[in-house]
């Protein structure tokens, strides 16, 4: 486990840094490239950093704080502006070409792609394959494109409508999109946005396929090999890919062998099929979607700050817990295997956007953000 620890960007007092997003490895025969993008909470900036020698590459100035989505590819990072209803497009400046018996890397420099797109309160963007949708909580639609169109700066927006406006995702899954439901009939005050209820399939007209199928509070998504799942309050839902007839939809039940809690944040295994989520605030639940007994509850010392798995290594996660230290599971075995203090303490309690540190991948090397630091170049 080798450690880098991320510097904050400059501020006029302590800086901190909100968003990391690391693009996946690309590598030929001779050489591998990895970027950082990160977004600054104390300015409205996002910079490309060379993981690798730390050096900024390029600084892009945005409308204001940004949450980052590093798209399937690696080939975009996605700066969501929510309160500013609008999101910009950063190419990465990496690509692969594929050439059969192996792959070409083709490296340039990173820029802020013209066309700026906007929304009311755009919050998740989600990447399946070339296909985008980006989600507007207050727009009470979806937009969908093409990765490859945006880059090209030829985009066709397709929008869908999601019933309502509500703090919602959509997820594109071949011909079709899992849009997120809103419950309608729940009272919620004039500023707030009303609790999810469910999931919908729609085709890419609009159309919806079936029934909603039942998920209260939906809250995170993530794909794994073929498969997406969402957390929800009364278990786990899996669509899987099921030919003409669209995705199917299977409900994965807690049961009484867990604690109460629920799981609201996803990360999908890449290389094995496997789903890691949080489980309350000091747990963690590895997910096997076809096993009779698909969750297994990994406890932590304190509470979890960040998580993330390794893109190269398929049976390693890395678990920042608030005391500041850096644990390795094995999603194998589902045990800690080794913990390292790398920050100083950092408490959840107060706001969700307090400056905190986040992980991100790089090669054999993790990058650490730790807004506690002073910046130094």
């Amino acid at each position: 486990m080798r450690i880098q620890l991320g510097k904050p960007m400059q501020a006029a007092a302590v800086a901190a840094v909100t968003a990391l997003s690391p693009l996946p490895t690309f590598a030929d025969d001779s050489k591998e490239t990895w970027r950082l993008f990160v977004a600054d909470h104390t300015q409205p900036v996002v910079r490309a950093l060379d993981a690798e020698s730390g050096r900024e590459l390029a600084r892009f100035d945005i409308s204001g704080f940004a949450a980052l989505s590093a798209s399937d590819s690696g080939k975009t990072v996605f700066a969501v502006q929510g309160d500013k209803d609008i999101v910009n497009v950063i190419s990465t400046g990496i690509a692969l070409s594929d050439h059969g018996e192996h792959r070409d890397i083709d490296v340039t420099e990173p820029k802020l792609l013209a066309g700026a797109i906007n929304g009311k309160k755009p919050g998740h963007v989600v990447t399946h394959g070339d296909d985008v949708a980006i989600f507007y909580d207050r727009g009470g639609k979806t937009d969908l494109m093409r990765e490859s169109a945006l880059i090209e700066g030829k985009a066709e927006i397709a929008s869908l409508d999601t019933t309502a406006p509500h703090h919602g995702v959509a997820v594109p899954m071949g011909g079709n999109v899992l849009v997120s439901v809103p419950d309608m009939s729940a009272e919620a005050k004039p500023d707030e946005l009303p609790p999810r209820l469910g999931l919908r399939i729609l085709d890419r007209s609009g159309k919806q396929r079936g029934d909603v199928a039942a998920c209260m509070g939906l809250h995170g998504e993530a794909t794994s090999a073929r498969l997406v799942a969402f957390g929800c309050e009364e278990g786990v839902l899996v669509a899987r890919p099921a030919g003409i007839d669209g995705p199917k939809l299977a409900m994965l039940a807690y049961g009484d062998d867990l604690p109460e809690g629920k799981v609201s944040t996803l990360l999908g295994g890449k290389s094995m099929q496997f789903f890691l989520g949080n489980y309350g605030e000091d747990k963690v639940v590895l997910i096997d979607p076809d096993s009779d007994r698909p969750y297994r509850l990994v406890e932590l010392a304190t509470r979890r700050v960040d998580f993330i798995l390794d893109p190269a290594d398929a049976r390693s996660a890395y678990i920042l817990t608030e005391d500041g230290k850096l644990h390795l599971l094995d999603v194998v075995s589902g045990k800690i295997t080794r913990s390292a203090t790398v920050t100083e303490p950092y408490s959840k309690d107060g706001h969700w956007r307090d400056p905190r540190p986040r992980l991100a991948v790089a090669g054999d090397r993790i990058a650490i953000t730790d807004p506690a630091m002073a910046w130094c170049g």
